[in-house]
């Protein structure tokens, strides 16, 4: 009972922790990225812990991460009313808001199932490949999601206001494929780091 007890107060804790990660490298982002907004490049961290949230305590607290990040993003937009963003917002505050953290949610939840299913599959072994892949899935299920709720929903706002007529689906890819490779990339490359996280906490817990 007690084993129990402290494995519960242990996963609040690192839960906490990686909440608290979240909120730093989203402002290392907003940081690091200020002078090539400009460019339309926007470097994201802020998946980062929620993977590793993901993987090392489950897809249920990945998808609490995300949501910690969706929200915090609906926040940062709100804050932000000269934002291109906020003109989107404006036009659906409800929309935009299931799209921004829906997106978050299941990047946290898709990428925890993939990796657990990875691990029952390949029955712990070849960790270094099913954590890549794993990484890989969030970054993906993010910004398909983004897409998916833009142009479903605001379409119209989009082509009036930013693409001058130019299709939105052809005019967000565009406009986004730089920042998802960026964010691919930040997540795959990291994979090892990720992989030394989880090895090290579990042993900790051990």
């Amino acid at each position: 009972m007690k084993t129990s007890a402290k494995q519960k107060t242990l996963k609040l804790v690192q839960l906490a922790l990686l909440v608290a990660l979240i909120f730093a490298m989203q402002y290392i982002g907003t940081v690091a990225t200020s002078a090539l907004k400009g460019m339309g490049v926007e470097l994201s961290f802020v998946l980062i812990p929620i993977v590793i949230g993901a993987f090392l305590l489950g897809p249920s607290e990945g998808a609490f991460l995300g949501l910690v990040f969706g929200v915090m993003t609906v926040v940062l937009t709100v804050m932000a009313p000269s934002s291109s963003m906020y003109i989107i917002f404006d036009a659906n505050p409800i929309l935009f808001s299931l799209v921004a953290i829906s997106k978050a949610v299941f990047a946290g939840l898709g990428s925890g199932l993939i990796y657990k299913g990875l691990d029952k599959a390949f029955k712990g072994k070849f960790v270094y490949l099913k954590t890549l892949i794993a990484s890989a899935s969030a970054p993906i299920i993010n910004t398909g999601i983004y897409l998916l709720g833009m142009v479903c929903f605001f379409s119209d706002t989009i082509s009036e206001k930013f693409s001058g007529g130019q299709n939105v689906f052809v005019f967000l890819v565009l406009l986004i494929w730089l920042n998802f490779l960026i964010e691919f990339a930040i997540n795959v490359l990291l994979t090892p780091a990720i992989i030394r996280i989880i090895e090290v906490v579990k042993k900790k817990i051990k």
